[in-house]
């Protein structure tokens, strides 16, 4: 026993060493768990962000004036009062996305219960921020119309009110969300690459060949593998976690940071499995790209990060269980945004565990096959 634990030892620092070597897998570390995270949470294309927009305000009113002022960083820039005339002008040249058109008469016709209109002109070309953008602008206007009357009309009060209270990210901050993430991507993305890329390497120079004839297991060599490539990924993890989300970004994480790595450490000891059986399967590392193109997509697009499960169909709500990632996004989301701890999310460990044990199963008797093969 201790000769096993010695030569998996040994392994791993022949592995961590190639790794070292390797500055282009070294780069892809650093730049996956920094840029990628920052970006991912700072340039979310269908967040309303400064967008520009003018009023045009020809009833001058109190309640124009209060609708106007409803509009304010940092989902919109600050208002800009113009006349009719520079309406389609400024829309031609692209200076605001939104014009708010306020007729004159409108707080008279509002408030004596006649229909009043309110237009607003999109430039449609700047396609997220007027697709989301018209629903804020829509919702801004009823929500102030609404509180100008009940206050001046005392017969316009409604019996019930709708009070919208967001739990565990109260601002809807999409860069709380897309930051923790981008994190969990990452692990799943790298833990494949890595042991993989490792293998496949390996073979290409002929040092497998050096491991057949030395006193080691396929058990021990492929051990050695999930264990240093998967150290490499957590530790880069945790550090990306606590610098760039907590420091950087300032995003708060509501529970125990070591109750998701302990369900990231599950997740990479099933994904690092399931790169070595790509490994073996792809002959070379354009084949292997390949394999990793089929597998990342579903991975990433299905385990319920980018697309809630409960908006996929049954069948690939069911299919996408037998995926780690699914399991480590309901436990990241589950520890990190609302404080669950072990006596909630002990359903994804022990999946994440199950998994782990027969993703490295089955590599391991595609592994053994490989060798056999070659010697």
């Amino acid at each position: 026993m201790r000769r096993t634990f010695s030569n998996i030892w040994q392994l791993s620092v022949k592995e961590l060493w190639s790794l070292w070597r390797d500055p282009v897998m070294l780069l892809l570390i650093v730049f996956s768990f920094t840029v990628m995270v920052y970006t991912a949470a700072s340039a979310i294309p269908d967040t309303l962000n400064n967008a520009p927009i003018a009023i045009v305000d020809e009833d001058d009113s109190p309640l124009s004036q209060r609708i106007a002022a409803a509009f304010y960083p940092p989902q919109f820039t600050q208002p800009e009062r113009i006349g009719v005339a520079e309406m389609d002008a400024g829309l031609d040249a692209g200076r605001y996305t939104f014009v708010l058109h306020m007729p004159s008469n409108l707080q008279r016709d509002v408030l004596a219960g006649r229909p009043a209109e309110v237009q607003l002109n999109v430039d449609a070309t700047r396609m997220d921020q007027a697709f989301s953008g018209s629903a804020y602008v829509e919702q801004i206007v009823s929500e102030e119309a609404e509180a100008f009357v009940q206050r001046h009309r005392t017969d316009a009060a409604l019996p019930v009110e709708l009070v919208l209270r967001a739990r565990f990210n109260p601002a809807l901050d999409k860069t709380w969300f897309s930051s923790l993430l981008q994190i969990i991507d990452n692990i799943t993305m790298l833990a494949i690459i890595l042991t993989g890329a490792a293998l496949i390497r390996e073979r290409e120079h002929g040092t497998i060949e050096h491991l057949l004839v030395m006193p080691v297991t396929p058990t021990q060599i492929m051990l050695a593998k999930v264990l240093a490539m998967g150290m490499v990924v957590l530790v880069a993890a945790a550090l990306s976690l606590q610098f760039v989300v907590r420091g950087l970004l300032e995003v708060p994480i509501e529970g125990s940071v070591w109750l998701f790595l302990t369900g990231a450490a599950l997740s990479l000891f099933a994904n690092t499995a399931l790169g070595i059986y790509l490994a073996t399967v792809a002959r070379s590392m354009p084949q292997f790209g390949l394999l990793l193109m089929l597998v990342l997509l579903p991975l990433v697009l299905l385990s319920g990060g980018a697309t809630p499960r409960e908006s996929m169909p049954t069948v690939v709500q069911h299919l996408m269980l037998a995926a780690p990632t699914t399991h480590l996004v309901q436990l990241g989301e589950g520890v990190l945004y609302r404080g669950a701890g072990l006596d909630v999310v002990w359903v994804q460990l022990l999946a994440l565990l199950l998994i782990g044990s027969v993703l490295f199963a089955l590599s391991l008797q595609r592994f053994r096959r490989m060798l056999s093969q070659m010697g």
